[in-house]
């Protein structure tokens, strides 16, 4: 008896172990570049790296097709945009679900873990216009699952922001009063069916949105204005936000809730305090925290279910509205070098291989030419390609009016593949074969292992024209 006893208590230990090993550093793979890589090449990326679970904001059929076969944990992502139609019909959802994770979820196919409905649909700059869709979105998808024989593989979740809860001290935390109740329903559907709570939390954008925020506490090297809370000390704002979402929950009746951090990371570039130096340091310390296992004062010893850095590249093309930061937040520069020194829990980050780049060459402005005419091209350049590290603090602030056209010319003179009539500006562009990088200012050399160079694709496939088609007869039936 004894000798079964030993065995199951064994037997016990190493299921916990196996629970502890599945927490992970995960990446966000964001694709809305400019210079973007072949899929293939990013999961070679991924696999080189030994990072084994990857966040989407879609199901872009292109990068599901290279995630084939790989073996790595996937999240695949709903636009915000799709919650309307998605929870009025479940025509929309039956068809979402066949052509976004049945058709993959086949032998040698894609390990879908999650799908993610909406990104941050709380979001309080929303103004509520997601709001009443999310629950009904999410029952209508559940029941797809099911139809599919899925509901037990793939689980259901939605990023939060944190802004959805609010407190001045971690354990007061609550969720804002109009979000109470739908936060309740969808709680309650997350936990009937398996789901961790998502959540995203960015130490960064605190520290950016107010002054008087202590910057020595949005890193996790120790601070002096550590947070008292009872007899909890925080010296870092991770963990007490973290503990707002935990006390938050367990006031609504889910002090239990598994959590996993969609996203959390440090910009490098386009703002003060986003460089190589913070971004490092943040990340560096958030994975040593994490792969500790020390959890936080709320729940001591239990870590985040999983964490997603955010994110893997660099994304040109993304909107500056919340700042000029916003296209820099990737441990790798759009080509897949490492921008800083990382160690993910498995040594340091290796680089992309066999990257193709554009041959070593790239469009100035024409030193023996009148530039007083260069405004006007300056500003459709930067309208095409991204001159954020041009701004005030950038890495490219204060390289002179000159320098700004060079930046600029060369910026759309590589996203257009380098072709030479991009590079003429009236006669004031040039192109040379000496790089003009000045500093930590970097002029780029584009990549060529990817047939479009905008960075905008247009999946004009049936399923999007049937959606498009089934939202408008939803709408002329309202």
């Amino acid at each position: 008896m004894a000798e079964k006893q030993t065995s199951l208590v064994c037997f016990v230990t190493v299921l916990l172990l196996i629970q502890v090993v599945e927490s992970d550093i995960g990446v966000n793979w964001g694709t809305i570049s400019l210079h973007k890589m072949s899929p293939s090449t990013v999961v070679d990326l991924l696999k080189d790296n030994k990072i084994q679970k990857v966040k989407l904001f879609d199901a872009d059929p292109d990068v599901m097709k290279g995630l084939m076969g790989s073996g790595l944990e996937v999240m695949v992502g709903i636009p915000n945009d799709m919650l309307a139609l998605l929870s009025s019909s479940t025509v929309a959802s039956d068809l979402w679900v066949s052509q976004n994770v049945s058709r993959y979820m086949v032998k040698g196919g894609v390990n879908i873990r999650y799908v993610a409905v909406g990104n941050e649909p709380f979001l309080t700059s929303y103004s509520g216009q997601y709001q009443s869709y999310v629950v009904p979105a999410m029952t209508n998808l559940q029941e797809s699952l099911a139809k599919a024989n899925l509901a037990r593989n793939v689980k259901l979740v939605v990023p939060c922001n944190a802004d959805a809860y609010e407190s001045s001290l971690p354990s007061q935390g609550t969720f804002r009063p109009e979000l109470t109740q739908i936060i309740t329903q969808l709680v309650s559907f997350l936990n009937s069916n398996g789901s961790p709570f998502v959540v995203n939390i960015y130490p960064f954008l605190s520290l950016y949105g107010n002054s008087d925020f202590p910057q020595d506490y949005a890193f996790f090297e120790g601070t002096t204005h550590a947070v008292t809370d009872g007899p909890n000390v925080y010296s870092n704002a991770f963990d007490g936000n973290l503990d707002t979402l935990i006390a938050a929950l367990a006031k609504i009746g889910y002090g239990q809730m598994p959590i996993v951090i969609g996203e959390v990371g440090w910009p490098t570039d386009g703002a003060i305090g986003a460089n190589l130096t913070a971004a490092r340091v943040f990340n560096q310390g958030l994975v040593k925290h994490v792969l500790s296992n020390k959890g936080t004062p709320l729940r001591p010893g239990v870590p985040p279910m999983d964490v997603y850095l955010f994110s893997l590249f660099d994304e040109g093309a993304k909107s500056v509205l919340p700042g000029n930061f916003e296209r820099h937040w990737g441990i790798f520069s759009f080509d897949g070098q490492s921008k800083y020194p990382l160690n993910l829990g498995n040594g340091p980050l290796k680089n992309a291989k066999d990257v193709q780049y554009l041959p070593y060459r790239w469009c100035v402005a024409n030193p023996y030419k009148n530039l007083a005419e260069a405004a006007d091209h300056f500003k459709i350049a930067c309208s095409y390609a991204d001159c954020t590290t041009l701004n005030y603090g950038g890495s490219c602030y204060g390289i002179g009016a000159k320098g700004n056209i060079s930046y600029a010319f060369n910026s759309y003179y590589q996203l257009q593949k380098q072709n030479p009539r991009s590079c003429d500006f009236d006669g004031l562009g040039m192109v040379t074969f000496l790089n003009p990088s000045i500093g930590e200012c970097r002029f780029l050399v584009g990549v060529s292992d990817h047939t479009t160079s905008s960075g905008f694709r247009l999946h004009n496939n049936w399923i999007s024209v049937l959606l498009i088609v089934l939202w408008d007869a939803w709408l002329f039936l309202m």
